[in-house]
């Protein structure tokens, strides 16, 4: 499935000094790149909804909610990595002719098509371990991520909007993380849900900028192709919609001064992305891209203290 005395190219857009390429056993490292464990802000963006959604729905920050909140971690990372594995399976053609995109290990040759089905299916066996741990409801609820899952690499085919099917797909732990814990779902988790589609609406669409030539090239479809230069005005719109949505949870869980103090700074964290990004740089797309890390943990502090306040 590879070759050992060939040397693992690092990913374009890898994360600086990773662990992946100074400390991992060769044997692996095409597999963690292919898991994008050298880029861990996808992470990051899939475990954001799982956590907000479990704070929202707990009665306070207990031992029982850190190791709930250590299962959805271990689940983001692992299902994260299944999802980008199946997506490069899928694009192995379009991968190979992106700039970006033709160092993945499928169309570099680090790793075949037969052996990246069978790293599915090792990552899908961790996934559906930790989801068993969980109600019934919640087991439900997780199962039936799988078909957005499944469709996800084929919309960027048919469609200029597939940042929105990503949406749908990544933010499916606002409900997942609720479930979890109330076994059952309310209008909080659902308004979560779809606020967070607008959120990676916005921040993927900046992320898209970086391909927006191979992909007008070779014919694959994305919401940078179709906003162009009214890129900024458009994802203003997408974060004022994430941040209202936040402002209506706030009401209806009869948050206090704290929570919208947080939301404040978070939306502020946000304008100040669109007022920094410059779409036509790649290198400032994934910037602002990757500061989407720091958006969540600015959420996600504020609901800690909200929590013990």
């Amino acid at each position: 499935m590879w070759n050992k005395e060939k040397n693992i190219v690092r990913t374009k857009d890898a994360v600086d000094g990773s662990w992946v390429y100074r400390h991992a056993p060769l044997p692996v490292r095409p597999y963690l790149k292919l898991a994008r464990v050298d880029r861990p802000v996808g992470t990051w963006l899939l475990l954001w909804p799982c956590l907000w959604s479990l704070l929202l729905a707990s009665d306070g920050v207990d031992f029982d909610l850190a190791l709930i909140a250590l299962l959805f971690a271990i689940g983001a990372l692992v299902m994260r990595g299944a999802g980008c594995t199946y997506n490069d399976i899928v694009d192995r053609d379009f991968d190979g002719q992106v700039d970006r995109t033709k160092s993945r290990p499928i169309p570099a040759g680090e790793v075949s098509v037969p052996g990246a089905w069978l790293f599915i299916a090792f990552q899908c066996l961790i996934g559906l371990t930790i989801l068993l741990q969980f109600n019934k409801f919640a087991i439900l609820v997780g199962f039936g991520s799988l078909f957005l899952v499944a469709v996800y690499p084929f919309m960027k085919r048919i469609t200029y909007w597939p940042q929105a099917w990503l949406g749908l797909t990544f933010n499916w732990g606002a409900l997942l993380g609720w479930a979890a814990i109330r076994g059952e779902l309310s209008l909080t988790p659902i308004l979560l849900y779809f606020g967070g589609l607008f959120w990676t609406l916005g921040y993927d669409t900046i992320y898209a900028h970086q391909d927006k030539e191979d992909d007008a090239l070779i014919g694959v479809k994305s919401t940078a192709l179709a906003l162009g230069s009214h890129t900024k005005h458009a994802v203003a719109v997408f974060y004022a919609f994430f941040v209202i949505s936040l402002i209506a949870i706030g009401m209806l869980e009869m948050a206090g001064i704290i929570y919208y103090t947080g939301v404040a700074v978070a939306a502020g964290q946000l304008t100040h992305q669109i007022l920094r990004v410059r779409i036509d740089e790649p290198d400032s797309c994934l910037n602002i891209f990757r500061a989407n890390i720091g958006f969540g943990w600015i959420l996600f502090i504020t609901l800690i203290i909200d929590k013990w306040y």
